[in-house]
């Protein structure tokens, strides 16, 4: 369905009006999606509100910390630390027993 020159004047009055693009689409016959693809590419765009004439800044609610709110405190804390030492050397036989095992295991 194509847009004649009669359906676009009357798509621009009703949206200069104020009507949404559903009741535009549901007056013409088009689909809301078709509506706004011709009012996209007409240029109409819907003017920003305007702001109000005092708007308040509202301060941020102060926030509880979040251990706050845990029923019972940790007893003690853990240290994640990684040992620099060398790591673990193993001889021939270990590592073919390790092998062995892991292909026991997979099949």
């Amino acid at each position: 369905m194509s847009w004649d020159a009669k359906d676009v004047a009357l798509l621009t009055k009703l949206w200069t009006v104020g009507q949404s693009a559903e009741q535009i689409a549901r007056r013409l016959g088009y689909s809301r999606n078709a509506v706004c693809a011709k009012l996209t590419r007409l240029g109409l765009k819907r003017g920003h509100k305007p702001p109000t004439a005092k708007p308040q800044i509202r301060p941020v609610p102060k926030r509880i910390p979040a251990l706050a709110a845990c029923a019972s405190p940790v007893a003690k804390k853990v240290s994640r630390k990684v040992s620099a030492g060398k790591p673990k050397e193993f001889t021939k036989r270990q590592l073919y027993a390790m092998l062995a095992e892991a292909v026991r295991n997979t099949s």
